[in-house]
């Protein structure tokens, strides 16, 4: 079986020349060893040194030189704004206070839906849209000695 033991980052790459693609939801992309089959039938083992968030657009380079391209799935979100940065960064703040995901696009928040926040949200004055589209939430930086803190 053949193999994928590097990642080429989003931007780093011409996604052109892919071989074939692996469509994948934010938790999907969460992986270090999996197998993974391609839209076009491409069969390979992702074996990565240590888990990695892989991001809409990389590319997982296969050891014949082939390159996958990595898709974001769609998935129901909410796209936040607010009148200003003191709004986004205090929406960001009760966000992060919950321990949920959350991807930064241009001056927008996304998180996945859910009514409870939401509902938060809304009543702190956010504008929530709906919208169906790949999450790539802020990965957390994993520092070596790190220490979990379950609250």
């Amino acid at each position: 079986m053949r193999r994928s033991i590097a990642v080429k980052p989003v931007g780093a790459w011409n996604a052109r020349e892919a071989i074939d693609r692996v469509v994948l939801d934010a938790d999907d992309r969460q992986r270090r060893r999996i197998v993974l089959t391609g839209e076009n039938g491409t069969r390979f083992l992702l074996d990565l040194k240590r888990p990695i968030s892989l991001r809409n657009g990389d590319g997982l380079v296969l050891d014949d030189g082939g390159v996958v391209e990595v898709h974001g799935a769609a998935e129901p979100l909410i796209e936040i704004s607010g009148r200003g940065f003191a709004d986004m960064l205090r929406f960001a703040w009760h966000i992060g206070n919950r321990h949920t995901d959350l991807q930064i696009v241009g001056d927008r928040l996304r998180i996945r839906r859910d009514h409870v926040l939401e509902a938060m949200l809304a009543q702190m004055g956010a504008s929530l849209a709906p919208i169906d589209a790949p999450f790539d939430p802020e990965a957390v930086p994993q520092a070596a000695g790190a220490v979990n803190h379950d609250h």
